[in-house]
């Protein structure tokens, strides 16, 4: 089992998380159900902006939202006196709807819209990472109608491959997002910007990868960032007061995972920052990080309730639940793993190895092939580990299915932080072929 500070077995057998006992949730808010521990959100984000201020060093620390976004829990990161990092208007809203300080939002994204650049500009937030050359043009465009400055980043690919999943590597060379660093068009993207009397250049931006567990790859992206930081500032004059160096920081979903604690990565990240700042002869950056899945990740499960089974002998048995792809797609998409135990049983000795089945109707929708579990009954609950991140964010109603509520719990209190969707949710948006007489 996937161990958690919090995660512990009660008097009657029972899975506690946050200090409470999830077979009660389950009853009481339904299933499929995503619970989050609040106290280790909350240590999570301490851990990396308590080293920061330990160490003497300015910096930023970005709750990277596309992980899991909602009014509740933007509103989470800001008690916490995080930063934010949003990669859509929908983003956006939320934050707004959470009355998330604006100088400290970042927006992100390859491809915005001239409606979410006006959206940002219009809300005024703190800082525009810019990806590409139509952006900058555009944003350009957009500040001299509305006759604003905005602060901005360039996001570079500096060429680094951090060792991850290939759908998740963002920082190679062969990326969707940035302005390469190697072939010039960083370079070129700083000259047009510096020249813009609308865009405050800040800094550079990059993001080398996911699920990452060392830390070679964050120090190799800052040395090449900053060597290049002091090509430009002898040829323009240019002293960058930001390096954002992006997310990535791994959680453990599996016992074979072994991701370091977040000081450990703040830590080593400061050290080269630091050294490469006096062998170059720059000014220190602040440093601005932007951890997602390291935040709320392991701080989350899901919880079903077991139905059919079918058991094909010589082969394996399958065990089905009331969720699956339409509440986590991640297995289906990048083959990710899990860990997952027998909520209401956590006593009772282990006695077979089944595969755990979604109800969509879709071969692919498998969650886990291989779970040791007692052998199982219908209606018995169980907790899937480590799906606070890309869970909710990633929820789909395919088949139809509404999606699942969310509750947070802390201290062993449970509060209801977004309502599971109803079958009217599902058609509120749908419109008639026909309409009939008496409404025409």
């Amino acid at each position: 089992m996937v161990e958690h500070a919090s995660a512990a077995i009660n008097e009657k057998g029972h899975l506690v998380f946050g200090g409470a006992d999830v077979v009660e949730l389950a009853k009481t808010y339904g299933t499929p159900l995503y619970v989050y521990d609040v106290a280790m959100i909350r240590n999570r984000a301490r851990g990396f902006k308590n080293t920061f201020e330990r160490l003497g060093v300015k910096a930023q620390v970005a709750y990277a939202s596309k992980a899991f976004s909602s009014i509740a829990m933007l509103q989470l990161a800001d008690q916490e006196g995080l930063s934010l990092d949003v990669v859509s208007a929908g983003e956006l809203y939320t934050a707004i709807k959470a009355d998330f300080p604006r100088e400290k939002i970042h927006f992100h994204g390859n491809n915005k819209s001239e409606e979410e650049l006006e959206m940002a500009l219009d809300y005024e937030i703190g800082c525009i990472v810019v990806d590409n050359f139509y952006e900058l043009e555009l944003l350009q465009q957009l500040c001299k109608k509305k006759d604003k400055q905005v602060n901005v980043l360039l996001r570079v690919t500096p060429g680094v491959e951090a060792h991850t999943h290939d759908y998740i590597l963002t920082g190679q060379e062969d990326s969707k997002f940035g302005f390469d660093l190697n072939s010039g068009q960083s370079e070129d993207a700083l000259k047009m910007a510096l020249c813009s009397p609308y865009l405050n250049v800040l800094g550079l931006h990059c993001h080398i990868g996911s699920q990452i567990f060392e830390t070679t790859g964050f120090k190799l992206a800052a040395k090449k960032l900053l060597t290049k930081m002091a090509e430009w500032k002898e040829k323009y004059q240019f002293q960058p007061e930001v390096l954002n160096l992006g997310g990535g920081f791994g959680i453990r979903y599996t016992s074979e995972d072994d991701p370091l604690e977040p000081s450990r990565y703040v830590e080593e990240i400061i050290h080269e920052v630091k050294q490469q700042t006096e062998l170059l002869h720059l000014t220190m950056p602040e440093i601005w990080i932007e951890p997602g899945r390291s935040l709320v990740g392991d701080a989350g499960m899901t919880l079903y309730t077991i139905g059919s089974m079918k058991d094909i002998p010589e082969v394996r048995k399958y065990m089905a639940i009331d969720g699956g792809m339409s509440d986590n797609i991640r297995p289906a998409l990048y083959d990710a793993k899990y860990e997952a135990v027998i909520a209401n049983r956590m006593n009772d000795p282990v006695e077979e190895t089944v595969s755990v089945a979604g109800k969509c109707c879709e071969s692919g929708d498998m969650l886990i092939w291989d779970l040791p579990v007692p052998k199982p009954n219908h209606k018995d609950i169980l907790a899937v580990f480590c799906t606070g991140a890309y869970g909710y964010s990633m929820a789909n109603n395919y088949n139809r299915i509404p999606r699942p509520a969310v509750i947070f719990v802390e201290n062993g209190e449970a509060r209801l932080v977004i309502k599971r969707e109803s079958y009217e949710d599902l058609v509120k948006l749908d419109l008639p072929l026909t309409v009939s007489v008496e409404n025409a």
